[in-house]
């Protein structure tokens, strides 16, 4: 698997308190996984993905990502935009919440929507299904995966929240951020005056 070299104290935080639309609007709109959204209400995240590349309904590779995942990492899965089968469900997302997983973002569906809220662990899909997944493999990880159309390599920020899924490219981590802050500073600076201009 690939070994990823540590992003400088920060980064990752400063992510967390940008909106996902200022983060796709900072690399000109590319990036973003669009159709992924959140399971439930108030889901956000923001961290280094450790990507997986599955049979579309099969989660075997997903508990040897979670064997081999750092704290902080988001789970990215390639489930080929599968509905018919959840990826995930609560029990592995208990899990991944004591492993100290960021999060999940998979390309296919989830389960137990309401435990996972329960639990606090963000997650991003196209649907949420009551099937479960098949547990046979084949599957990869730490290897560049496709998510609704956009490329994710292994160590990408990936950036969720309301809005859906935004993927930055590793080498553009620090220049995006400062672009993404100077759009959401700007933006909250025209929300002030527009509400003065409406009270007025």
């Amino acid at each position: 698997m690939t070994t990823i070299a540590p992003l400088p104290d920060g980064v990752i935080e400063r992510y967390a308190n940008v909106p996902a639309a200022n983060v796709g609007d900072s690399q000109e709109r590319f990036g973003v996984a669009s159709g992924l959204l959140p399971v439930w209400k108030g889901a956000r995240l923001a961290g280094p993905a450790f990507t997986v590349w599955t049979r579309p309904g099969d989660n075997l590779y997903v508990h040897e990502a979670l064997d081999a995942a750092k704290p902080g990492d988001v789970i990215v899965i390639n489930g080929h935009g599968d509905l018919t089968r959840a990826i995930i469900g609560d029990l592995i997302g208990i899990r991944a919440k004591t492993l100290g997983i960021a999060g999940f973002v998979i390309d296919g569906a989830v389960r137990d929507a309401d435990a996972l809220e329960e639990c606090g662990m963000p997650v991003f899909a196209r649907t949420v299904t009551p099937a479960g997944p098949y547990k046979h493999g084949p599957g990869r990880l730490q290897q560049p995966v496709a998510i609704a159309g956009v490329v994710v390599t292994p160590g990408d920020i990936i950036v969720a929240d309301a809005d859906g899924v935004v993927v930055v490219q590793r080498a553009d981590a620090e220049r995006v951020l400062v672009e993404a802050e100077r759009i959401e500073a700007s933006e909250a600076a025209k929300r002030i005056r527009y509400a003065t201009n409406a009270s007025a």
